[in-house]
């Protein structure tokens, strides 16, 4: 007896086809390696243009190479300022600020707000006093509260309109507005406002955040209250490295 074929038996052949192997000429690999670097340069490009527009439009990048804002500011504290802060409002009162040096405007000072346009300042037993108020303005962030001295200057004095008085915490070390030839910085010289420490890593913090609300006698004559200053904040690690520009304390 015959044995009949097995029709479920299984071909484990690998079927044949027409396709073959796609072969790449040195000329492909060419036009990969200039695709891929064009991508790189594309990424670069972008990369660039945002820190420009960053630098140019948004934030100040400074770094602080003396004391004259010591303790708020350290020497060596790099730091963003906000070019936008007072594009809808003016800087206020104990605002950190960046701006040109009313002397030469070729560098960069950074200061606080202390004299606001139109406004009586008095310096007198160490102490700062604003359209002669019997308190004297809050320097517990001072380095040595108490120890404002006139400097070149005549004191009382009233800021012209449209400008501001500037002094540094750290007031017997800083050249601030009681020294300059030209004692007031105007509004369009304010570059931003200081508002976060980025390095040392150790030290990131907030500038000038909300809480930091120093007792201002000519704003509430009442109460002699004074809140915290400082608050900790993070940033992610990946944030694109501009060089900071230097910002004179002095």
């Amino acid at each position: 007896m015959s044995k009949k074929a097995d029709t479920n038996s299984t071909d484990t052949r690998p079927e044949e086809t027409d396709e073959k192997t796609p072969v790449t000429t040195p000329d492909d690999r060419k036009e990969s390696i200039r695709k891929d670097v064009f991508d790189y340069v594309k990424i670069i490009a972008i990369v660039l243009i945002v820190m420009f527009v960053l630098q140019k439009f948004i934030i100040v990048n400074a770094r602080i190479p003396s004391a004259s804002m010591e303790p708020t500011i350290m020497t060596n504290d790099q730091i963003f300022g906000n070019r936008l802060a007072y594009l809808n409002s003016d800087p206020k009162r104990y605002d950190i600020v960046i701006f040109r040096y009313p002397d030469d405007e070729s560098r960069l000072f950074i200061k606080r707000v202390i004299g606001l346009p139109g406004e009586t300042v008095d310096i007198r037993n160490g102490d700062v006093y604003i359209n002669g108020s019997k308190t004297p303005l809050d320097d517990s962030f001072c380095a040595t509260p108490d120890s404002t001295d006139t400097g070149n200057l005549t004191f009382p004095l009233t800021v012209p309109a449209d400008s501001y008085f500037m002094l540094g915490d750290n007031r017997i070390y800083s050249k601030d507005s009681r020294y300059w030839e030209n004692p007031f910085v105007k509004k369009e010289k304010i570059l931003g406002k200081a508002f976060f420490r980025y390095w040392p890593l150790n030290k990131i913090s907030v500038i000038n955040s909300k809480e930091a609300d120093y007792y201002d006698p000519t704003a509430d004559t009442s109460s002699a209250s004074v809140s915290g200053f400082s608050g900790a904040a993070t940033t992610s690690a990946g944030f694109p490295a501009l060089n900071p520009a230097s910002v004179f304390g002095f």
